[in-house]
């Protein structure tokens, strides 16, 4: 196995430099290359990721990926007005569904979030529009992502001021560094580090991106 670099970087098999964090395991490389940090403006798309987040807390993020297609099955591709109405019944099913993470408090958050998720897309237009306007501007941010920025900085000014606009509004595991992490996924910033392949490209998509 190709060893991780002192700045954070992994080459894989087709002699790509890419982040380490994915350790060049195939299902978790495809997501580095193709999902992560790529600009995401879909309410169903950022409702999911939101939730999953909030599944990953004390997990790996590799653990959630794995079981994530069980996930969009039990929660009804995420749809957030299906996922809203879903009761108590639902939660005792979902608490013996092995296929996901049995945790009746994140199942009962993800539910509770919905619910808020409507009365915040209603509020402010769509999720998409809420969550861009929080886009950090370039000047508070690093002219170099490099790895031991990223291990410094787990959590943003941003991503606390969302957390703590969302747990006003009733939702729950939204902590600030499960709201970094969200950002990250969904290009609200582009963390791919300097080396890595898919940074030049994840900021092209950024800069084409039409904000919503």
């Amino acid at each position: 196995m190709a060893e991780i670099t002192a700045s954070g970087l992994l080459q894989g098999e087709d002699g790509v430099w890419r982040c380490a964090w994915h350790g060049n395991l195939p299902d978790y490389l495809v997501y580095h290359d193709q999902e992560w940090g790529r600009p995401v403006t879909g309410d169903t798309r950022l409702f999911e990721k939101i939730c999953l987040e909030g599944f990953q807390s004390g997990l790996s993020w590799l653990t959630i990926l794995r079981k994530r297609d069980n996930f969009r099955e039990a929660f009804h591709g995420f749809d957030i007005e299906r996922v809203a109405a879903m009761g108590e019944a639902d939660i005792e099913r979902l608490v013996k569904n092995a296929g996901i993470i049995r945790h009746r408090g994140k199942i009962t958050s993800t539910i509770n979030n919905a619910r808020q998720a409507i009365v915040l897309a209603n509020e402010k237009g769509s999720l998409a529009k809420y969550f861009w306007s929080f886009e950090p501007d370039q000047v508070s941010r690093p002219e170099i992502v490099t790895w031991e920025w990223m291990r410094a900085n787990p959590v943003s000014p941003v991503s606390t001021a969302i957390s703590k606009d969302l747990k006003k509004r009733g939702w729950s595991f939204v902590g600030p560094t499960t709201i970094y992490a969200f950002m990250q996924a969904m290009g609200l910033v582009n963390d791919h580090i300097a080396g890595c392949h898919c940074r030049e490209s994840v900021e092209a998509e950024r800069k084409a991106l039409k904000r919503p």
